[in-house]
């Protein structure tokens, strides 16, 4: 199975102007021969927490109408976004729907990172599907600094561990450059990490969304200042 990480620079707190960035992109995966597409993290509003904290128009079902264009694009997509719950806040959400549209699973972030806790609710279960003959584990970025979280993953039979993130410049792109690879060491997974590039609320996302193998070897990357997709065989 050949799968895709997608970056680009989000429209601040504008749903339909993303979807229509993240709908190029999985037209772009899906020439490449992509079955299954990962965006970083917020990628529907941007990494917008006061917004997000202050509009509700911006909070999403994965039935809201504004994500057809994504659903119909006949590529699976994991699509991360602030999702409505029974509270009176938000969850920084998953959802992954499948190449027909229709939704696979949805994951709640459950490590939330200093300032995103005075805006969402942290989830409180494991992430997990299967397709193509694979099992996998979803995380979000703060996430996968947890050894717990990712250990549960490799114990559940996941081949492949998915985030959605948003690393910085500065010290963010050596943060990315040693905790994934980590992981595809650490616990024998293929890994994928989709990352912000560009303006992101308050941090400029240092790109460099990447795949890799079990064991840590690197398969793909992405440039450090362009929206782009990049795709590795998995399997």
């Amino acid at each position: 199975m050949r799968i895709a990480a997608a970056q680009f620079t989000c429209v601040p707190a504008d749903v339909s102007a993303n979807v229509e960035q993240m709908t190029a992109l999985i037209t772009e995966a899906r020439m490449q021969g992509a079955e299954v597409v990962v965006f970083p993290e917020l990628a529907l509003t941007g990494y917008e927490l006061e917004a997000v904290l202050t509009r509700r128009d911006l909070w999403l079902r994965a039935d809201d109408a504004r994500l057809d264009a994504i659903r119909a694009g006949g590529v699976a997509s994991v699509v991360n976004c602030p999702v409505i719950t029974d509270e009176e806040r938000p969850a920084i959400g998953t959802l992954v729907f499948g190449a027909d549209g229709e939704l696979i699973t949805t994951y709640r972030k459950q490590y939330l990172f200093e300032h995103e806790q005075d805006v969402f609710v942290a989830g409180r279960h494991d992430g997990r599907f299967e397709l193509g003959g694979l099992r996998f584990a979803l995380a979000t970025c703060f996430d996968n600094h947890f050894t717990d979280l990712v250990s549960r993953g490799a114990a559940d039979g996941c081949d492949v561990h998915l985030a959605s993130s948003l690393y910085g410049t500065g010290g963010g792109s050596e943060e990315l450059a040693t905790v994934y690879p980590g992981i595809a060491k650490d616990f024998d997974l293929h890994v994928v990490v989709a990352n912000h590039v560009g303006p992101a609320g308050a941090w400029t996302g240092c790109g460099r969304s990447a795949l890799w193998a079990p064991g840590g070897a690197l398969l793909a990357e992405a440039d450090a200042d362009r929206p782009m997709v990049v795709t590795a065989e998995f399997g």
